[in-house]
């Protein structure tokens, strides 16, 4: 049986726990500052004061995870967790997969193409994955804490700069309400947003609302250049369906469809289709949902 070792600069790490256990053997958490991890065997703790970012601790955190052949490492799909998992992997001299669906010992089913197709890859040295981290876990029983090694960079954080806008966590969401250009003005996406508050989901967007009309960050783009999501329930909305976008959200479980073109494409991909006008709709769908 394969071990896994999991980086966490977060809690929001419950996807990577599930992917460690399908190896079958222990899974330790290596955390950079005091992060509750739920779910895990072993946790390396290192710390790190306020003023330091998390990627200086890159030293500690290679030292600490001491993976065998076969063994897995997993990292969130987030700036600071791709620093270090990338010292990881030169520490161990291992690749690193990106893409990854579903793992067991010594394999991984990884995506290919922006998840148009994919590939079962075979693994004997330690390999790193990154893969999108999910939610906070459950409460549980607390791992057997170790203090790591701390041997840290030099750095400091000398300012912060606070975003414009929520950051979305997209892999974690049970439903997405995704918009499309069917919206005619920004403003309009209020009927999205007030349709995904009753239903207790996120808002997503097709890749022209986040790199053509800036209407959206780019975080919540989804399609093959963007974020790849399997919610419960994905609510696509003006969105004609092309494979850029239908890519990114192949692997929902339930896919209901709003647009005014009954040949769109995204029927075809859909459990449930509406035709007609959205801003009819939503506030209709939004009032039933309440």
């Amino acid at each position: 049986m394969a071990n896994a070792w999991i980086i966490a600069v977060d809690p929001q790490v419950s996807a990577l726990v599930e992917l460690g256990r399908a190896l079958g053997g222990e899974v330790t958490a290596v955390t950079v500052g005091n992060v509750p991890i739920s779910g895990v065997d072993r946790l390396f703790s290192v710390s790190v004061t306020d003023d330091v970012p998390a990627e200086a601790a890159a030293p500690s955190v290679a030292a600490a995870v001491t993976a065998a052949p076969g063994d897995v490492v997993l990292a969130a799909n987030k700036p600071a967790e791709r620093v270090l998992a990338g010292a990881v992997a030169a520490a161990l001299g291992a690749p690193v997969v990106t893409g990854v669906k579903s793992l067991a010992d010594g394999t991984a089913e990884v995506n290919r193409f922006g998840g148009i197709s994919a590939e079962s890859v075979s693994f004997s040295s330690p390999v790193v994955v990154i893969a999108d981290g999910g939610a906070e876990g459950e409460d549980a029983a607390p791992a057997a804490e170790v203090a790591a090694t701390e041997e840290v960079f030099t750095a400091t954080v000398t300012a912060t700069e606070a975003a414009d806008v929520a950051q979305a966590n997209l892999g974690a969401a049970k439903v997405i309400v995704a918009v499309g250009r069917g919206f005619k003005a920004q403003e309009d996406l209020k009927l999205a947003e007030d349709l995904a508050a009753a239903l207790g989901g996120e808002v997503a967007c097709s890749r022209p609302l986040a790199e053509g009309n800036g209407w959206m960050a780019r975080d919540r783009y989804i399609g093959i250049s963007g974020q790849q999501v399997s919610p419960d329930l994905y609510i696509a909305i003006g969105i004609s369906g092309q494979i850029q976008h239908t890519a990114g959200m192949a692997d929902s479980k339930t896919v209901v469809a709003i647009n005014n073109d009954a040949n769109a494409p995204i029927f075809a991909l859909s459990d449930y289709g509406i035709v007609g006008d959205l801003y009819s709709l939503l506030p209709a769908l939004t009032a039933a949902a309440k």
